[in-house]
């Protein structure tokens, strides 16, 4: 779905179609435009006797959608008086259907059906007016025409509310708009946020609203003028559906009843007030008192009274709120009632407000993303799906969809208990489910839609099996009646797919044992079943179930687990003549013949013979002791079986050999071939699901899950880890984001508790027997272990700081911890201090935020403790019993928490279903909550934020409102089959984490407050550093072949502790790594070692985590919660570009003398820095900057030159007065400084001061000092000796500086300008360091509030300055003031420049202008700020001489002396040649400004082509440098290119391929498109012209081949061998293939992500193409498999017979694969990852580019390599030219041209 984030904070519908244009919207009838006289604006009017027949509709078509998401619909309009008028609204909601929401004062009551709601319309009047009073009097008011004096009215319609109350639907989408006469209307919006017309932002900014908590003012360009000092009520209408009003009918659109008042605009922020004397009597006697409510007379201070955050908590008077409206909230049982007790001086009724409660916002708050679990009622059903890219499976109580390559997952919830059995039909677009238990259900599922369609029961209980029939009309159960017998049920469910009931066609009771049974795929009347001593066959017939045994013979004892059929029989084949295979657990596979009803063959699956005792032979069928079969699935090429000693096999169907393996770590209990026999599922009794590519051996786990309920569970925020502790005795570390397994712990000992360390990667765990033990996953060691406790560990926390760790056990003591040692030496035991028992596990202990507290219910359960954290000394005490008087029992507490933000508050549950908020000062009850859950709640949680509270109760999770529990409903939320024992927000405040039967992972879609949690969550961390490579098993691939042997599944590695003590190794059990990762090498079926069997060891573990790609810069790693300072909001600041890529250190850079290729050009200009390009007239010199290289032009001699040395993006550059010398300054973080000689062209020297990059760089007059400015990040200005290069002093700016300019009268003079306004200052020497004076001058009051941008000098004691909103301020030097203001731009100015008394101003419109200024010499006596309105009064006139508008943001300009001519640079990334004389306008330097895909040469090498990701094919020529020709493609990228075969130049063309799967052909003679095709669905990632240029090959995302005829367009093949593989290389050359056996003139390969290379033989004038070779090549496992190195391929030039090879894999290395020896000849090894390649085809050279920003060239001869560092990013192209005697390389959008010499 597309993103939604663009209508946000609102859609003007209007502005959006166009609706001026009638393109996208429709008028009929009178429909005009005209100026209101009282909005004094434009408005359309409607008019027309019949409102039908005048409208306006947007948009223009039914077939179109507005597609608009915003929950609040606005009108502005007023009815046109004494006529009537008609609004349609049509809404998709998300069921799928369009309802019509239709208003009008036509209509005289509200009427309703499925699809059509119309709400009458009261249109109010005038203030005071006659028809106001006689509305108001009115019971009903008045329908009808509008009055006299109606209003312009702004109408605001919940559409959410009004689909959910009147519908019971979800709101979707707006879909059009149609508005009737009679009319006028202003605009028309959509909003998510509730938008108040008569409040100004003024008002909004002082009350502290803001979009985040739903409220706001109208926007400017929808508000209504407001006369001066009048109220906006008092001229316009505000109406709200649903209204604010009390006046009836509650079905109805009118204006709300002033008399029923209406809520403020804090109504989402309630302020707290004391209340006492008498209003508290008058709310005590208010009748809106509930009567039936008991008092409770207390005298504790209110909770929100001590918010330390209220603005408003010192004001005087109270707040009243109103809550008219009855707010929906569809997971809210609305079962929580609160007290809120006031500190009075009378006794005040604690009452439950009357009027309704709101609902909690966003609705929903949570969304379940994620789930890590597998099983639980079953693990022997697992499904695919037709198309094989999903599976679906059972979790507990919920199904889940798993997409296997994304990982994706999709729920369908409905089930109230363990499901046990899940089918398909054929066609798998319908899903039953059924659940065990004692109360079984059956529910039929659309599954494309997740919808549930039916639900229906025939069995009491234990319902254990379905079978759907393949065309989905009959459904097939097993389970057991109410005197547990066997019971059968088959059901017809064609109307049940329908929507209608299922029902049921056969039954029958039996007393034979099953275990299987499934519908035949052939005849959906005939069931076959199987189970213990039986096989039988079923069929339906009048009404009647009937069976018949198998004549079994000799085999009639044995235990059946399960039947298959085989499905590669014809399809005229006769019913009878199926053969039907049954698996048992002696080890048998019977082989039975349908027709006959017997067995036909039998064979046995036998343990191995072991000739010794780590070698196992070939398996066979002898006679012996079987391996138990648990499962059999049968294809048309092998058959799968799953057997007890964890092996997946497949056999051939005669089982005379096993072709592939797979080992598991438990049972196998189910297997299930693909649809298309690609793939086998297997599932385990130990809870873990993977399939079996069989095409690659390669085998990936899909999910691990815990076989027993989770305990508790921890969060590591910093690396995004999840360590969960479970009653099947296992500790497990999780990676939350892909959800594998990377640690495994297993114990004797019952794991009980478990916490994460808040900083280190380290985490602790309680175990049943009282040990303590604290484990490094960084370094896999166990760093302690303690066992101080007796009795079951129930908590473990750890202080926020880290310093100090907490243990609690189920005898009462609690023992203190100095986590900051290895050791975790014990700082105290105490004794007796926590409450006895278990139910409190797992965090029965809770630490405030501060670190300064700890709080724990004991010593009795009745009692709840706060403690000194740091000594456990007790503070408090406080009795929960006694808190509630007139409660019947005795309360005790469960459950403590304290309140994110301080300790001064504890939340405690109860066992009475109660929360209580106690002061942890002084003990007394703040507020309370009563029936939390239906049954007591197991775990609370609050934000960080304190502004959402999470409960877990039984089955079910809360999200509540934290201030406002009794005025907003909670939202529940279900999904878990069992109690959940403990829930909580993540670190980083925007999901949560629930556990109990399995591992629940929801979005938490409120928007936080990032102020907050930006300075306590670990998560705001910038960079994470990337742990070491895996390492790898490289025997697999000891033959230098392509992988041949058999997969095998994920295994775990055993870590090492073999230096404790043995007393300590007895008892851990074994820690492992779980590699969990897609395309896992899997072993072959040969021999294999058994386990080594020594004490437990741990040996070196490898985290599977990486660093994101925003986070691998691996410049400076930030501290954790450091705020970085708010990017300056103008565009004359620089930037970085975001880089996924970093540096690699260890290189092999050559000496320059020795450097097999020379740098001779670089194609294009960093449109990204600022002020990167300098000129100088006098000298000829013309500098700039692209990537990291400098590029010098020496005018006078026509050379080129280029400064080389920096590794990253150059933000700007500076050129001496004397042009002897250039500065330039690269870098994001510790910005690396260089001083360049012009005249060598070489570093005199390298500094680095700034911690962010440099923003601006300039030189003093004298050209003894240069000038560094520091961006936002680091604002300091750096003073430095040119001669030295040596720091002479800095200073620390307050705000971010844009731009800085020594003084040209004054060598120690210099100003800057930033945030702040503008500082002068003045330079002091002395010896060898010297000061910078500063003096700040803020900005003219008569721009505004904004930044200033640039500045330069104009004469002696003249400057001058620009700002962001385009106004240029002239400034007097010497009394460092402003003089005189003028408007030069619409847009913020961002260069600025001044020659004698012309003016150059660049703007971010991209528009250059030449002024006249001798005007302002003539201001400088003014006293007084001038405006250029005084200065034209005056008859002095500032005039624009000169404009010219470009293709970018100006960035950079240099002009001569007289202004008469200079370059400039612009965003686009272009440098213009500017002429004022003569007007003419040159592009000198042009490259890309979005990402360049690829670069190709022409064959005679006269031009190449580059394409880039902003769709455009540039056309350049090789000796120039020069654009020829450009093709633009609007809004599609643009990714391969190739040049035909054609030499000429008549003939000669380009063939590009696009994201949209067009290819477009350009030719080049003609300057036009040729020709456009569409041969793919997805993007071309691949292209290139036949070797003899007969078609055009063409590559897929999705792994398809297209071959294209260049002359008429037509697809003449799809090749699909690599579907599903994103293709990266495609090549064609000639060359007689009758020496591989094949006919053809040419051969191709295709190399594809999934690691496999096909090689094609073909002759396309004979139309033929066969396949050569395959060839497959392994690689380890990898958890993002989205960031692999890509799949390179190449023939080589020399020899076509061999091919060239990399990619992921077990090694980084080259392959040079013969095609005649069928085998790898030759391997190159790598430092890097290669991401592009290229071979010359001379010289025997290799190009290789890497992520880490290295260019390598290597001789494949002998290995040898030179390493070239020029790029500031990742290489993603590199290609030689034909002849070999260039190279271009490409990252991002720096293309450099390289000159070949070869070494």
């Amino acid at each position: 779905m597309a993103s939604t984030d663009w209508q946000h904070p609102y859609v003007n519908i209007f502005k959006h179609v166009k609706v001026e244009e009638w393109k996208r919207s429709a008028k009929a009838g009178d429909v005009s435009s005209s100026m209101d006289r009282t909005l004094r604006c434009p408005v359309f009017s409607i008019k027309g006797p019949v409102p039908t027949n005048s409208y306006i509709l947007i948009p223009k078509s039914s077939n179109q959608s507005l597609g608009l998401t915003g929950r609040y619909f606005y009108l502005l309009f007023r009815p046109t008086a004494g006529k009537y008028f008609m609004v349609h609204l049509d809404v998709t909601v998300q069921e799928g259907q369009v309802v019509r929401i239709s208003f009008s004062n036509m209509f005289k009551e509200f009427k309703s059906t499925a699809t059509w709601l119309q709400f009458p319309f009261l249109c109010g009047a005038a203030k005071d007016s006659v028809y106001e009073k006689t509305s108001s009097s009115a019971r009903q008011g008045l329908v009808g025409p509008a009055p006299a004096s109606v209003r312009w009215t702004c109408l605001m319609i919940d559409l959410c509310f009004t689909l959910t109350f009147y519908l019971n639907r979800h709101h979707g989408h707006l879909k059009s708009v149609k508005l009737c006469a009679n009319m006028a209307v202003k605009n028309m919006f959509t909003s998510d946020l509730q938008l108040d017309p008569g409040m100004t932002f003024r008002e909004a900014k002082l009350r502290g609203l803001s979009a985040s908590q739903g409220t706001g003012p109208i926007p400017r360009e929808m508000s209504f003028p407001v006369p001066k000092g009048g109220s906006w009520n008092d001229f316009y209408d505000h109406i709200k559906f649903p209204s604010d009003g009390t006046k009836l009918p509650f079905d109805s659109i009118q204006k709300p009843d002033p008399a029923a008042g209406s809520p403020s605009y804090q109504k989402d922020e309630p302020r707290a007030a004391t209340i006492g004397g008498p209003v508290q009597q008058l709310i005590a006697s208010s009748k809106l008192l509930p009567r039936n409510r008991t008092s409770v007379v207390s005298s504790v201070p209110e909770l929100e009274a001590q918010e330390a955050d209220d603005p408003l908590r010192h004001h005087a008077g109270v707040h009243v709120y109103a809550h008219p409206q009855d707010a929906l909230s569809t997971h809210g049982d609305g079962s929580g009632d609160e007290a809120v007790c006031a500190s009075v001086s009378l006794p005040v009724a604690s009452f439950k407000e009357s009027q309704q409660q709101q609902q909690l916002l966003p609705d929903p708050i949570l969304r379940l993303s994620r789930i890590i679990g597998f099983g639980g009622g079953t693990t022997r059903d697992a499904l695919w799906t037709e198309s094989g890219e999903e599976v679906v499976y059972p979790c507990h109580a919920i199904i889940v969809s798993m997409k296997i390559l994304s990982r994706e997952q999709r729920f369908f919830i409905g089930h109230t208990d363990k499901i046990s059995a899940l089918t398909f039909n054929g066609s798998t677009t319908l899903l039953a489910s059924a659940q065990g238990g004692s109360n079984s259900v059956v529910r039929l599922w659309d599954y494309g839609a997740g919808t549930c369609l039916s639900m229906f029961r025939a069995h009491a209980h234990s319902l254990s099996c379905l079978s759907f029939s393949y065309g989905g009309g009959v459904l097939c159960g097993v389970g057991r009646d109410k005197h547990n017998k066997t019971m059968v049920v088959v059901w017809n469910t064609l109307n049940a797919a329908k929507g209608g009931e299922g029902t049921i066609l056969a039954k029958a009771h039996t007393d034979v044992d099953i275990v299987t049974m499934k519908v035949t795929f052939f005849d959906e009347t005939r069931m076959v079943s199987c189970g213990r001593e039986n096989v039988r066959l079923w069929r339906v017939r009048n009404g009647s179930l009937r069976s018949c045994p198998v004549c079994l013979g000799d085999f009639h004892s044995l235990d059946f687990t399960d039947v298959a059929f085989q499905e590669d029989a014809a399809s005229d084949q006769l019913v009878d003549d199926r053969t039907l295979f049954a698996s048992t657990r002696s080890g048998h596979i019977l082989e039975i013949d349908y027709s006959r009803v017997t067995v036909k063959t039998a064979r046995r699956l036998m343990p191995a013979q072991q000739q010794h005792a780590e070698r196992r032979e070939k398996w066979t069928f002898n006679s012996g002791p079987g391996i138990p079969i648990n499962s059999i699935s049968v294809s048309s090429a092998f058959c799968a079986t799953g057997t007890d000693d964890g092996f997946l096999r497949l056999w051939n169907l005669d089982f005379s050999a096993v072709i592939l393996e797979a080992e598991h770590e438990g049972s196998v209990g189910l297997v299930s071939v693909s649809f298309d026999s690609l793939q086998v599922l297997a599932a385990t009794s130990t809870g873990n699901l993977g399939y079996l590519d069989v095409s690659s051996r390669g085998y990936n786990t899909l999910m691990r899950s815990h076989t027993g309920d989770v305990l508790g569970f921890s969060v590591d925020g910093i690396r995004r880890h999840l360590t969960t502790a479970s009653a099947d005795g296992t500790v497990r570390v999780w990676n939350m984001d892909s959800l594998h397994q990377l640690y495994d712990f297993v114990s004797v000992d019952k794991p009980c508790s478990v916490a994460f360390h808040p900083h280190e990667p380290t985490f602790s765990c309680g175990f049943c027997s009282g040990t303590v033990r604290v484990f490094d996953i960084s370094s896999a060691r166990l760093l302690a272990e303690h066992k101080q406790h007796r009795g079951e560990v129930i908590g473990l926390a750890f202080s926020s700081d880290g310093d100090l760790m907490y243990s609690a056990d189920s005898e009462g003591s609690l023992v203190l911890h100095d986590a900051s040692e290895q050791d975790h030496s014990v700082i105290r035991v105490a004794c007796g201090v926590v409450a006895r028992g278990t139910e409190r596990a797992p965090d029965a202990l809770v630490v405030s935020g501060d670190s300064s507290r700890l709080a724990f219910v004991g010593p009795t359960p009745h009692i709840v403790t706060v403690s000194d954290a740091r000594s456990l000394d007790e503070l408090l005490r406080v009795d929960i019993s006694i808190l509630d008087v007139e409660s019947p029992e005795l309360d005790s507490a469960l459950k403590v928490r304290f309140s994110p933000a301080s300790a001064e508050h504890l939340l405690v549950a109860t066992s009475a279903n109660k929360i209580l908020w106690i002061s942890t000062k002084t003990g007394r009850l703040l507020r309370q909550v009563s029936n939390v859950h239906k049954r007591p709640c197991s775990s609370l949680a609050v934000s960080e934020d304190r502004r959402f509270l999470l409960t877990s109760g039984h089955n079910t999770v809360k999200v509540w409102d934290y201030k406002r529990t009794n005025q907003v409903n909670s939202q529940m939320y279900i999904g878990h089959s069992q109690p959940i024992r403990q829930v909580s927000f993540t670190p980083d405040q925007l999901g949560v984490v629930s556990v109990g039967d399995a591992i629940f992972l929801w979005d938490f879609l409120a928007e936080t407050d990032e102020c907050l949690i930006g300075s306590r969550s670990p998560l705001k961390a910038s960079y994470v550093s990337r742990p070491p490579d895996g390492e790898v098993n490289a025997a697999q691939l000891s033959n230098g072949m392509p992988r041949q042997a058999a997969p095998r599944p994920s295994s775990q590695h055993q870590l090492d502790v073999s230096a404790m003590d043995p007393e300590i190794q007895g008892g851990l059990g074994h820690l492992s790594v779980c590699d969990d990762d897609p395309a896992k090498p899997v072993g072959p079926t040969g021999p294999s070692k058994s386990p080594d069997h020594r004490p437990v060891s741990f040996l070196k573990v490898t985290d599977l985590d990486s660093a994101s790609p925003g986070e691998t810069d691996k410049l400076e790693t930030m501290e954790l919660g450091q705020n970085k300072p708010d990017r300056p909001d103008c565009y004359k600041h620089f930037i970085p570009r975001l880089k996924a890529s970093s540096l690699y250190q260890s290189v092999s850079v050559p000496q320059p003398q020795d450097e097999g290729i020379k740098l001779k050009a670089v194609i294009g200009y960093n449109g990204n820095g600022r002020g990167n390009m300098g000129w100088s007239p006098d000298q000829g010199l013309f500098a700039y900057s692209c990537g990291g290289v400098v590029v010098l032009e020496h005018l006078h001699t026509g050379t080129q030159s280029h400064l080389q040395g920096h590794s990253q993006e150059i933000s700007c550059l500076a050129i001496s007065n004397d042009a002897q010398t250039l500065v330039s300054a690269a870098g994001s973080s510790r910005s690396l400084i260089s001083v360049w000689d012009v005249q060598t062209a070489t570093c005199r020297g390298t500094t680095s001061h700034h911690k962010g990059a440099v923003q601006s760089l300039a030189f003093s007059r004298d050209d003894l000092f240069f000038l560094s400015v520091g961006d936002f990040s680091d604002p300091v200005l750096a003073l430095w000796s040119l001669e030295s290069v040596q720091l002479l002093c800095s200073v620390s700016m307050s705000a971010p500086v844009h731009d800085a300019a020594f003084s040209p009268a004054a060598a120690r003079q210099l100003a800057c300008v930033g945030s702040e306004g503008i500082h002068f200052c003045l330079i002091q020497t002395r010896a060898a360091s010297a000061d910078i004076k500063a003096c700040r001058v803020s900005a003219p009051s008569e721009v505004g509030d904004v930044e200033l941008t640039a500045l330069c000098y104009h004469m002696d004691s003249f400057l001058l300055t620009s700002t962001s909103g385009g106004h240029v301020c002239a400034w007097d030097v010497n009394k460092q003031r402003c003089f005189m203001v003028w408007k030069a731009d619409e847009g913020e100015i961002g260069v600025l420049l001044c020659r004698e008394n012309l003016l150059l101003t660049g703007s971010a419109a991209g528009r250059l202008q030449l002024w006249q200024i001798e005007v302002v010499q003539g201001m400088k006596s003014a006293e007084t700020t001038c405006s250029i309105k005084d200065v034209t009064l005056s008859g002095l006139k500032v005039v624009v001489e000169q404009e010219v508008v470009l293709d970018g943001k100006l960035v950079s300009a240099a002009f001569d002396n007289s202004m008469d001519m200079g370059i400039v640079g612009t965003t686009a990334g272009t440098l213009w040649y500017i002429n004022w004389s003569d007007s003419s306008i040159i592009r000198l330097v042009s490259g890309h400004r979005a990402k360049v895909n690829d670069v190709v040469f022409s064959r005679d090498e006269s031009r190449f082509a580059t394409c880039s990701q902003d769709g455009s094919v540039r056309v350049w020529s090789t000796g120039s440098l020069e654009l020829v020709v450009q093709f633009q493609v609007i809004n599609q990228a643009c990714s391969c290119l190739c040049w035909s075969t054609s030499s000429s130049s008549d003939g000669s063309r380009i063939a590009a391929g696009y994201g949209d799967g067009t290819l477009r052909i350009f030719q080049l003679a003609s300057t036009e498109m040729e020709m456009k095709l569409r041969p793919h669905q997805e993007a071309i990632t691949a292209i290139t012209y036949s070797a003899t240029g007969h078609v055009i090959l063409s590559a897929g995302s999705k792994g398809l081949v297209a071959v294209s005829s260049p002359i008429n367009g037509a697809t003449i093949r799809v090749i699909r061998d690599h579907k599903g593989a994103a293709i990266k290389s495609i090549q064609s050359v000639s060359e007689q293939c009758k020496r591989f056996g094949l006919e053809g003139n040419e051969m191709f390969l295709v190399a594809g992500a999934d690691r496999r290379v096909s090689v094609w033989a073909a002759d396309w004038s004979k139309e033929k193409c066969d396949l050569l070779d395959w060839l497959s090549f392994p690689a380890p496992p990898s958890s993002e498999e989205d960031s692999l190195p890509p799949s390179l391929a190449a023939f080589y030039p020399a020899d076509p017979s061999l091919l060239l090879y990399t990619g992921y894999g077990l090694d980084k290395e080259l392959s040079f694969y013969s095609l005649t020896k069928k085998q790898i000849i030759k391997k190159i090894s790598l430092t890097h990852w290669a991401t592009c390649i290229s071979l010359s085809p001379r010289g025997h050279l290799l190009a290789v580019g890497c992520e880490e920003r290295v260019l390598k060239l290597i001789k494949s001869t002998s290995g040898r390599f030179q390493d070239f560092l020029q790029h500031s990013d990742a290489l993603q192209t590199c290609r030689f030219s034909p002849s070999g005697s260039l190279l271009f390389s490409v990252a991002y959008n720096e293309v450099l041209l390289w000159e070949v010499q070869g070494f």
